[in-house]
């Protein structure tokens, strides 16, 4: 029976040739990169290479990328860093109800720590407006930190409108962006858009599990939430994970290479979108507006967890949320005010280069199926 994963937004197949550009550099150019002899310059040297790839990718400065050890350090590392240097100049947060649990948890905490925190609600289609942005920010806002693509929904936030809202409001804020879905699926240029800290994922990309990267524009200052050696500036001590950071480099460079993938995903998008009308009682929750590598949708009367299990057993593979929240109801769809059928039935279907028209077919016919299967059951 083929195989059908369509669960690339919680991660993807390793590229093949990232994957042996790990074993070559465990087996072959296995060096300590902070070791003075050429073993250890050797290790550097491909780290640094890696480096100048993933800084190009997002026109910034290979002194501005840190290595860590994906987007949940990335994004702790971003949050806590900028609040704890900047909390003499302001108190103020502004985040949205609808990020990542790596930010929603780093804000509850700092919230214990005493900092007031504004969690600024999506509409219906999970978009925040930039006129609650502005509203939200004031003088006192040290941070702002805002997804660029929903990992549930896919939807695009007004990212664009935060740099002003700062300027406007004269505030002390660095300006933090979730990109862990959006990069290298859209173009998301820290200096365009005046982003001072930017997180992003190895295995969202085609890259192992284990790595990622923290952008931090030249001249921010935040704190580190690690300490015990000189690595990646002081910032993010302990030897660096050279194998990981180096197959994310290869990845990088062969989505770089590869121009048509997006418009494929857009072809693929518009099917999957269109065959899921045709099934009895599908509701779409992904704006039309949304990002085109995630779908997500609801068959009412039927639970999340058993479409999933019966997906799975056809070896079809998709998600019934955020890889992370493992089940949980999820705290996105409820921010969206959905009714609690769509929520308790919402699955999401996320897709890569990899898959085919014919997939998407399948997924088709499967659901389809559950759908006259189930009932009888229910």
């Amino acid at each position: 029976m083929k195989e059908i994963y369509l669960d690339n937004s919680a991660t993807t197949r390793v590229y093949d040739a990232a994957a042996e550009k790990a074993v070559t550099l465990m087996t072959k150019a296995y060096g300590n990169p902070s070791s003075l002899h050429s073993k250890g310059l050797e290790a550097q040297h491909e780290t640094d290479a890696a480096r100048n790839i993933i800084a190009q990718s997002i026109g910034a400065q290979p002194q501005e990328i840190y290595f860590t050890s994906g987007g949940t350090e990335a994004n702790n590392t971003a949050v806590f860093g900028a609040a704890h240097a900047l909390k003499r100049r302001g108190n103020r947060i502004v985040t949205t109800a609808i990020e990542h649990s790596s930010v929603i948890e780093a804000m509850q905490q700092l919230e214990k720590e005493g900092f007031e925190v504004i969690y600024l609600p999506p509409d219906s289609s999970g978009t925040v407006s930039p006129e609650k942005i502005m509203n939200a920010v004031n003088n006192d806002t040290i941070l702002v930190s805002i997804m660029a693509v929903n990992n549930e929904v896919g939807s695009v936030q007004p990212f664009d409108c935060v740099s002003r809202a700062i300027n406007n409001a004269k505030a002390p804020a660095l300006f933090h962006v979730d990109a862990v879905q959006a990069y290298m699926k859209m173009p998301i240029i820290p200096k365009k858009h005046k982003i001072d800290l930017m997180s992003v994922s190895g295995h969202k990309i085609h890259a192992p599990k284990g790595i990622g990267a923290l952008y931090i524009r030249k001249g921010a200052r935040i704190l580190p939430l690690h300490y015990g050696g000189l690595q990646e500036n002081k910032l993010r001590p302990g030897t660096e994970a050279v194998p990981l950071i180096c197959a994310m480099g290869t990845a990088v460079s062969i989505l770089s290479e590869n121009k048509s993938i997006n418009e494929h995903i857009i072809k693929l998008n518009n099917l999957c979108r269109e065959m899921l009308c045709s099934i009895d009682g599908a509701v779409i929750n992904s704006p039309p507006s949304a990002a085109p590598y995630i779908i997500n949708f609801s068959l009412p009367g039927f639970r999340s967890e058993t479409l999933l299990h019966f997906l799975a057993e056809r070896n079809i593979f998709v998600s019934s949320g955020s890889a992370c929240a493992k089940g949980h109801k999820s705290h996105v769809l409820t921010a969206m005010k959905l009714d609690i059928s769509r929520i308790d039935s919402a699955l999401r279907i996320s897709f890569s280069e990899e898959n085919s028209t014919d997939d998407i077919k399948i997924l088709a016919d499967s659901l389809k199926n559950a759908v006259s299967t189930l009932a009888r059951k229910r």
